[in-house]
């Protein structure tokens, strides 16, 4: 208990003793910058263009319910990075992407036009104005105050105020979502595991007080529905804002036990069932949790080649068969941009243990959606690559991932979450309430 309080006492003496910025600085969100903190401009080889709002609004030819229409279907390929030509481009690829290149040389990626389409509601760009002017971190850095909805921290500091930024950027206010994932041995073969998961944000709900949080970012529940059996199996999480506080709340439903169990952690390295060991709990959404573990280096800001706008491999009825190579994610159905990404390193803190003992993430600078992770194990040796694949859901509007992956490089095998092509597409406007995320909640299913 000491050595934890240690540690927390280090790192806050680390850390800056509060991130708010005054009118001036924060009345540049939406000027110069972008609503949530982005430069605003275009870089100088106007390789990447000036951001003007990003996709807000459906195209003419969505319907409510569709699979998202992709609204640059009609581009040109720019060019194809693979192993004959990457050193040519090695200064745009994370470590993770030369890797996977090298190791698979059928394996290309497909480079277009860059689209800065993410966007969010007005009231997030209002929030996130009201926040840097009044958030700031707090027990050490595992901890906000001071904010809600927007992003906290538009102009970051260090790097545990840009993982901040994605752990707590915008994913609409609700939603139900029927998706796939499978692990995807080396020799090709998998099973797919269909869930049904709902999520009921707290911290981002319209009309929401920094006092009314109660400490709670959102709830999230899973109930397994495909293969039979395992059918019935279900998850309940409340997410915490400061996890060291409180840790986050989990009970799962074992349809074998017909029995509902609190899980005592479900956070850090724990593994995540059927997932054949490629995925720690706090890999989901790219990372989630407390940063507690970690060192947070902030890096500063590059151009690199991303995965972006993946309107492709999220169309309706393509056969999942289709998507899930064997030694990788079909790449024809990718789709990579060059974008503007801050690099924030995490370096594994002394006592504590993790599969990833650095990680370097790449995050986008108009929405804080994590793009890209480089994995290494203790040797320094690089594992393992994560990926976001994004799209603006225009219906809402929200740019999430639709897609992710981690490619295991020393077991030559890749996981997949999210696999929604031949599902109901993700209901924004799903009727959700607290109660529906308690264990009561799942032993009542359940049975």
């Amino acid at each position: 208990m000491l050595r934890t309080i240690a540690i927390l006492l280090l790192a806050a003496a680390a850390l800056p003793a509060q991130a708010r910025v005054d009118a001036a600085q924060a009345a540049r969100l939406g000027q110069d910058l972008t609503p949530l903190g982005g430069e605003r401009a275009a870089n100088a080889a106007g390789t990447i263009p000036a951001w003007d709002g990003g996709l807000a609004t459906p195209p003419a030819n969505y319907q409510p319910g569709m699979h998202h229409p992709d609204p640059y279907a009609g581009d040109a390929q720019l060019y194809r990075v693979d192993a004959s030509n990457q050193a040519q481009y090695k200064a745009l690829l994370a470590p993770g992407f030369q890797k996977l290149l090298e190791d698979h040389p059928g394996y290309f990626l497909r480079v277009f036009p860059t689209h800065r389409s993410a966007a969010s509601p007005q009231r997030i760009y209002d929030a996130t104005r009201y926040n840097a002017s009044n958030a700031s971190l707090i027990s050490g850095g595992n901890g906000v105050e001071g904010a809600v909805a927007g992003i906290p921290f538009p102009f970051p500091q260090n790097g545990t105020e840009a993982i901040w930024n994605h752990i707590m950027r915008y994913r609409g206010d609700q939603a139900r979502m029927v998706t796939n994932q499978a692990a995807v041995l080396n020799s090709g073969s998998y099973i797919l595991l269909k869930r049904e998961r709902d999520l009921l944000s707290v911290y981002g709900r319209e009309g929401m007080t920094p006092g009314e949080l109660d400490n709670t970012l959102f709830f999230y529940k899973y109930v397994v529905t495909a293969p039979s059996k395992l059918a019935g199996s279900s998850l309940v999480v409340q997410e915490t804002l400061d996890q060291v506080l409180a840790i986050r709340k989990a009970w799962r439903f074992s349809r074998g036990e017909r029995r509902v169990r609190r899980l005592p952690m479900l956070a850090y390295d724990s593994l995540q069932p059927d997932t054949n060991g490629m995925a720690t709990a706090d890999v989901v959404d790219a990372y989630n949790g407390a940063p507690d573990r970690y060192e947070w280096e902030l890096k500063g800001k590059q151009e690199m080649l991303m995965p972006y706008n993946s309107y492709a491999v999220h169309q309706k009825g393509i056969p999942y068969e289709n998507i899930l190579q064997e030694k990788s994610v079909n790449p024809e159905l990718l789709r990579y941009e060059l974008h503007r990404v801050w690099v924030v390193e995490a370096t594994l803190r002394k006592g504590h243990s993790h599969p990833y003992a650095k990680r370097r993430f790449y995050l986008d600078e108009d929405s804080w959606q994590i793009l890209a992770v480089d994995l290494y194990d203790k040797s320094g040796t690089l594992i393992g690559l994560q990926e976001a694949h994004p799209i603006s859901y225009y219906d809402v509007p929200a740019f999430i991932s639709t897609l992710e992956t981690i490619y295991d490089f020393k077991g030559d095998r890749y996981f997949v979450d999210g696999l929604d092509n031949n599902e109901p597409m993700y209901d924004f406007n799903v009727k959700l309430s607290k109660g529906d995320f308690t264990a009561a909640a799942l032993r009542r299913e359940g049975i």
